[in-house]
């Protein structure tokens, strides 16, 4: 009985070993494996994901979120599979907004992507940081600026809202509220101009992300990344790129 247990706990530590190293393909060369909805990320996976098909990979994903038919995933085997290395294929900057999980909203798994939040969408020198890591090092092959409607941050910014720090990130959202036109008053009980505000500031992060980052810039002249914006429907979980 004991020789059992010893063979079956031999075999547990095994089979977890393999499961953790099953991701952790560092070194040496790597030979691109192609991509197939729901498989976990490796580097050889990655290495076969273009810019283009990154995008192509978030809008099915998201119609699968519409259609309400997710993938099914065994998220401890991914979990495993990950233990030691991780190769996403895309990086998302977006809002903290509850209703806006960019890892729902384009139905992926773990290991999958990167994802930087804060309310609002924007970038400082801590999520370019991010960004440069993910891109440059771990081989992401896209960065989305995901903005949603009805977002809160994006309305504080519309009405001056001032309170502790939040004060300063809604700073960061004034040049889009200055820079949008749609008629009529020029706060949040104008849906159309929140609109507009949120969609001029997924447009003004893309540009920061390129004039801030020479990095990140560089990486997409040469075509190894794309930097698209997104926006997140609220009322009915469609994504709208830019």
């Amino acid at each position: 009985m004991q020789h059992i247990r010893l063979l079956a706990l031999t075999l547990g530590t095994l089979f977890a070993s393999t499961a953790a190293l099953a991701g952790d393909d560092h070194g040496g060369p790597v030979t691109p494996k192609p991509y197939t909805a729901g498989a976990t990320l490796t580097k050889a996976i990655q290495a076969s994901i273009t810019p283009d098909q990154a995008v192509e990979i978030l809008k099915a994903g998201n119609a699968r979120f519409v259609a309400n038919k997710p993938l099914k995933r065994n998220y401890k085997a991914q979990v495993q599979t990950t233990a030691l290395g991780q190769f996403p294929f895309a990086s998302v900057v977006g809002c903290i907004d509850s209703r806006a999980a960019p890892e729902l909203v384009f139905d992926q798994g773990v290991g999958d992507i990167f994802v930087a939040r804060v309310a609002g969408n924007t970038v400082n020198e801590d999520i370019l940081g991010s960004l440069e890591y993910a891109s440059k090092v771990a081989g992401s092959r896209l960065i989305v600026v995901l903005g949603h409607t009805s977002c809160g941050a994006i309305k504080g910014a519309c009405d001056d809202v001032k309170m502790g720090n939040l004060t300063t990130l809604l700073e960061k959202y004034k040049p889009a509220v200055a820079a949008a036109t749609t008629p009529g008053e020029h706060n949040s009980h104008n849906h159309a101009f929140v609109d507009e505000v949120t969609e001029l500031n997924i447009k003004q992060t893309l540009q920061k992300i390129r004039t801030q980052s020479p990095i990140l810039k560089a990486l997409e002249d040469e075509g190894k990344i794309r930097i698209v914006g997104a926006l997140y429907d609220t009322s009915n979980g469609k994504v709208t790129w830019y």
